[in-house]
């Protein structure tokens, strides 16, 4: 069923926390939890007072899956390959003018915009389906990371939140400081928090996928600049926030893991010598220091430098896709080691089959050496049995002769030189756990 949320009746309860306390009483994570829900212990995740190491799957497609017996089917596959964490997203929102096409094609949605308000979809098209990734991941032995929002467009992120409640015109970044919008989030991550805090099958709660000053759709406004600790500060109050609603699971940021170092990275492209994005601040975050927030109780970083430096990887180059992966793996490693948590390669990909297969080795092997945990993009599956094994999901997105979306660094299980590599790596990662 739907019901409306109304923004007057919402008591933000971080600003309870800051009315109340002067803003001093920060609430932190339960040092007993529950059995069955992972913890840290220094750079490493815990299970019950054991090690817990693993490789992961992300899938984001999972919840939009239209039948239980092809979500079984994927997770089935994953317990195969050795797989213990699946991350996926925990939201889908669409416009109110979108409805009657979700409602024709069956499309999950969660959220309905049409005003300054949206309206919750918590029904058998809707969180149900949550509901049973989540119980389904559970019975396979496999938790799963939940991500609140998007940074980008893709399947309701945060700019529907700007558009409807800040209006047209405005920054990205307003979604991390205007008060509505902040409201507003937190009424949505109430309702996921307390729907699942008390499952075990929920590894953590992750803020938003890739937060960054900018999307892809709206540009970055004068007040998210390096050194304007926007970023941080969001990271800092809904952490606290979160925190508040669930002492038992982690959380995390779900960033990209860009740095803002006093002397950053740069390079020559052009006859110029251009400052680096990931590591100038230009992209918002502060990993070495956003790490260190009482609340954020591991860290996440994505790889993608095959897109990141296009105009740098061409035939010829001394820059390579694989020694930059290496570094950038390196300096998260000493930032983790630094704040003494663990860290996350939460993403990374590269396109072409030779490259997965040149590549992938040398970051795997390099993450497993350093105690990482390691999540690639993507887990995919075949053999899906919805629409006849075809079945146009939304965007670009689709199933098709029964495999799972395809973005070009999807890698299924008859990829066999890439699909070893990962399950080589989980049954390392497995034999390090309790």
């Amino acid at each position: 069923m739907m019901r409306p949320f109304f923004a007057a009746c919402v008591l933000s309860l971080w600003a309870l926390l800051v009315c109340t306390s002067g803003a001093t009483t920060v609430p932190r994570r339960n040092p007993k939890v529950p059995p069955g829900f992972v913890t840290t212990q220094g750079r490493n995740f815990e299970l019950d007072g054991k090690p817990f190491s693993f490789v992961g799957a992300n899938s984001y497609w999972l919840p939009l899956l239209l039948t239980g017996e092809d979500v079984e089917r994927t997770f089935e596959t994953m317990q195969q390959a050795g797989i213990k964490v699946l991350r996926t997203w925990g939201f889908n929102a669409i416009n109110a003018t979108e409805l009657p096409g979700a409602l024709e094609t069956g499309l999950t949605y969660y959220q309905v915009w049409n005003s300054s308000h949206w309206v919750l979809n918590d029904g058998p098209q809707g969180l149900q389906r949550l509901d049973h990734v989540i119980s389904t991941a559970g019975k396979h032995g496999i938790k799963v990371i939940l991500a609140f929002t998007n940074n980008w467009v893709g399947y309701g992120g945060s700019d529907l939140y700007v558009n409807w409640i800040a209006g047209p015109g405005q920054p990205h970044d307003v979604f991390f400081t205007d008060p509505r919008i902040i409201a507003s989030y937190q009424s949505y991550v109430k309702t996921i928090v307390e729907r699942y805090k008390d499952s075990p099958n929920i590894f953590a709660w992750e803020l938003m996928n890739e937060a960054r000053c900018l999307s892809d759709t709206l540009p970055a406004g004068p007040s998210c600049v390096p050194g304007s600790n926007t970023l941080k500060t969001w990271y800092r109050q809904q952490s606290d926030f979160v925190r508040a609603l669930d002492p038992n699971h982690l959380i995390t940021t779900g960033g990209e893991g860009h740095f803002f170092w006093k002397n950053p990275v740069k390079y020559w492209f052009n006859h110029t010598l251009v400052s680096d994005y990931n590591f100038n601040g230009q992209a918002g975050e502060d990993f070495d220091h956003d790490l260190l927030l009482p609340n954020i109780d591991f860290g996440t970083y994505h790889l993608y430098p095959q897109s990141w430096y296009s105009e740098l990887d061409f035939p010829g180059s001394n820059w390579t896709v694989e020694s930059w992966g290496l570094e950038w793996i390196d300096d998260h490693v000493r930032s983790a080691n630094s704040a003494n948590k663990p860290v996350i390669l939460e993403e990374f990909g590269v396109s072409g089959l030779q490259n997965k297969t040149d590549i992938y080795p040398k970051w795997v092997q390099r993450a497993l050496d350093t105690k990482h945990a390691i999540m690639p993009w993507q887990f995919g599956e075949l053999g899906l049995t919805e629409n006849g094994g075809n079945r146009i999901i939304k965007y670009a997105d689709a199933i098709n002769h029964g495999a799972s979306p395809n973005d070009g660094n999807t890698f299924y299980i008859n990829q066999t030189a890439v699909w070893d590599i990962f399950t080589r790596a989980a049954k390392i990662q497995n034999a390090r756990s309790g």
